[in-house]
């Protein structure tokens, strides 16, 4: 997660039950290489202990009475002015009322009216409370002045009532923390499509033609290019993976049901990236019920190709001049890696293509890891090391980016 590495973080945490939420939080935080300075109010520490969160993160948590001491030299504006991002989560009524306000009683609303960096909060409370008119009317002068709030999200509440006023998960917060830091980032402002997964084609309603594409690679690029801040639409076949938190996700299952998807997304799109493994073959006729295995149903499957998506794009944007202002293709193989990648990329017509053998085990298909071979449509090449998903999707965003104006 390179967007929160080294970025300070100020988490306010205030007298909700979910507090206990935000160790998780603070945890995963410190985990990217963030550096995570908590505030707790009394009524929070009533709840989870400083010393809890000092576990986790490795730095101090300041508490009221920190405000008072000889040794921290105006310890509010310290932390107000010195951070990349400041967070409450979880943010009752009464906080949001204060800050809402002007009010500053306790260190963590001192340092919200001191801080140079937008204001976050993530507000937690019974429903009857998120309803009140009130917290509605504050809520909405905190989001005039610029506040991004959010959620809550709806459920089972402490009060052991059901309605509006869940503190977010705090992988769902950590994902739009990202997003919010990587705002500013080299695809600021650009629409990506990413294709993802493997397609599945039915022989009948119980069985399918399909590969061992576990997305991984795909949903690792979403959330690199939703890092530096681009809207992100992930077109996906089935996967057992969460989507990455701000990308839209358009789920598909065939060939063709992708290709429709793609041509319809990338018509006004800067930036396309093809990582799915799309089935090149599809049974001629499903079958309209489950085909019994002693019937000889299953002996013989009359095969027939299926759309070349990225053809289909190459072409419209020769003939209808619509389409991404730069096209990213991926090849895998199990020989002839460089020679067969480099065929592809001419024959459609690719800005820049990615290479990897997915002929081992240890890498590639279903790995968190791969080796990968980029190869620019000028002739030039980079070959990449074995890493993490992540961080080969890290650095293809950055070379993408470059391929538009």
């Amino acid at each position: 997660m390179k967007v929160l590495e080294n970025k300070r973080i100020i988490l306010g945490v205030t007298g909700s039950i979910a507090a206990y939420k935000t160790v998780t939080l603070a945890s995963s935080l410190t985990k990217a290489g963030a550096l995570v300075d908590v505030i707790l109010t009394q009524a929070a520490s009533k709840l989870v202990s400083p010393i809890t969160f000092s576990s986790v993160t490795g730095r101090k948590a300041y508490i009221d009475e920190d405000l008072w001491k000889v040794d921290d030299h105006v310890l509010h504006i310290e932390l107000g002015e010195k951070n990349d991002a400041f967070l409450i989560a979880p943010a009752t009524a009464n906080t949001l009322a204060k800050i809402t306000h002007g009010m500053a009683d306790n260190l963590l609303t001192l340092t919200a009216l001191a801080s140079r960096t937008a204001l976050l909060v993530a507000p937690a409370m019974d429903g009857g409370m998120y309803s009140h008119p009130a917290t509605q009317e504050n809520l909405d002068l905190l989001k005039k002045r610029g506040v991004e709030i959010w959620g809550p999200a709806a459920g089972h509440l402490a009060s052991g009532l059901s309605g509006k006023g869940r503190m977010l998960e705090p992988n769902l917060l950590l994902g739009y923390l990202r997003s919010w830091l990587g705002r500013n980032g080299v695809l600021q402002g650009k629409k990506v499509v990413i294709t993802a997964g493997g397609t599945q084609e039915p022989i009948d309603p119980v069985r399918v033609i399909g590969n061992r594409s576990s997305g991984k690679q795909g949903y690792a690029i979403a959330q690199a290019a939703l890092d530096q801040g681009a809207e992100v639409i992930l077109i996906t076949a089935p996967v057992t993976l969460a989507g990455p938190v701000g990308a839209r996700l358009v789920s598909v299952k065939t060939a063709s049901e992708m290709a429709e998807a793609v041509l319809s997304e990338s018509k006004d799109a800067d930036l396309l990236i093809m990582a799915a493994a799309v089935a090149d073959y599809k049974p001629s006729q499903a079958a309209d019920s489950k085909i019994k295995k002693d019937q000889g149903g299953l002996d013989v499957i009359h095969l027939e190709k299926t759309v070349d998506i990225l053809k289909a794009v190459a072409r419209d944007k020769s003939k209808k001049k619509i389409g991404p202002g730069a096209v990213i293709g991926f090849a895998a193989e199990t020989e002839n890696l460089f020679e067969n990648a480099k065929s592809k990329l001419e024959d459609k017509d690719l800005d820049l293509i990615v290479a990897n053998d997915v002929s081992r085990d240890d890498r590639g298909i279903g790995s968190d890891k791969n080796q990968v071979i980029l190869i620019w449509k000028d002739g030039q090449i980079r070959e990449l090391p074995v890493m993490e998903k992540s961080d080969i999707s890290d650095e293809l965003v950055q070379e993408a980016a470059k391929l538009l104006p």
